[in-house]
């Protein structure tokens, strides 16, 4: 059995958020959150938060054993972009976009 929890419309990039998914997924719960704790990015704490929630809600609502689960699944999609108007010479304007994502983490127990 899965369970999954998810962070949403978090300010950070998605891509860049997804080269710290890729070093958590299919390892470990605990391990993981190991790996995060000593990751240098800004990704790696709102992943890490989100990890912490899906072995809770395992642990509380159903009982599993923490050292038995590992990342079965780990999603980083796209949320929407933040725009911002800077303005520059001459009457123009320059579009800062400032992209959010969605942090689905998916954790299951080992047989």
């Amino acid at each position: 059995m899965a369970v999954v929890a998810k962070l949403r419309y978090q300010r950070l990039s998605p891509q860049k958020a997804r080269l710290v998914a890729d070093i958590v997924r299919g390892k470990d719960a605990l391990p993981a959150l190991a790996m995060l704790k000593f990751t240098n990015k800004k990704a790696a704490v709102y992943i890490e938060k989100t990890l912490k929630s899906a072995i809770a809600n395992a642990e509380h609502n159903f009982g599993m054993d923490p050292d038995k689960l590992y990342v079965s699944r780990i999603l980083i999609d796209k949320g929407p972009v933040l725009k911002r108007v800077n303005p520059r010479a001459m009457g123009r304007a320059d579009i800062i976009r400032k992209p959010t994502a969605h942090i689905t983490v998916e954790v299951s127990e080992r047989n």
